[in-house]
C-alpha cells in the first residue's frame, strides 16, 4: 500500500489562500479557483472551494469561527524561526491565537489561524533541555 497522504482543506477563496500561504513562506501552487496544492515538507495539502469539498465529503464544512476541526502542527528549527514566521502570518492577514511562548522550559511555539480560520501551530523543541525519562 502507498504511504502517501494528502490532506484536503476547504477554503472560501483558493486564489487568496494560495497567496496567503506563499506570503508566509510555504510553497503553494494554484490551479485557478478550483484547487491549489500546498507543500509543507513531505506533506501535501490540497485546497478546495467550500462547495467542492462539501460535495465530495457529503458533509457540511466546520464553522471555524465557532469550532476547530483540526490543528496542523509544524516543526521549527529555532525560537527565532517561530517569531519570524508569526510576524509573516500577521502581515499576511492571518490571526494569532497563541502568541510565541515557552512551555515546560524546552518547547517554544505559537498558534495562528489562516484566512479561513483553520488552526496551525509552529513549535520549536530544544532537545538539549528536554526532560530525561527515568
Amino acid at each position: 500500500m502507498s504511504q502517501d497522504i494528502w490532506i484536503n482543506l476547504p477554503v472560501k477563496d483558493v486564489e487568496k489562500s494560495t497567496a496567503f500561504f506563499n506570503e508566509i513562506g510555504f510553497l503553494a501552487e494554484s490551479y485557478g479557483n478550483e484547487r491549489a496544492k500546498l507543500a509543507i515538507g513531505q506533506t501535501t495539502i490540497l485546497l478546495f472551494p467550500d462547495a467542492a469539498f462539501e460535495k465530495f465529503t457529503g458533509s457540511k464544512i466546520a464553522d471555524t469561527s465557532h469550532s476547530a476541526e483540526v490543528i496542523f502542527s509544524i516543526g521549527a528549527g529555532s525560537r527565532e524561526e517561530v517569531d519570524t514566521f508569526i510576524q509573516k502570518v500577521e502581515a499576511a492577514g492571518g490571526s494569532i491565537f497563541g502568541k510565541p511562548s515557552e512551555t515546560d522550559g524546552w518547547m517554544y511555539g505559537a498558534g495562528f489561524a489562516d484566512l479561513d480560520g483553520h488552526r496551525w501551530n509552529l513549535l520549536y523543541m530544544d532537545a538539549s533541555k528536554m526532560p530525561k525519562r527515568s
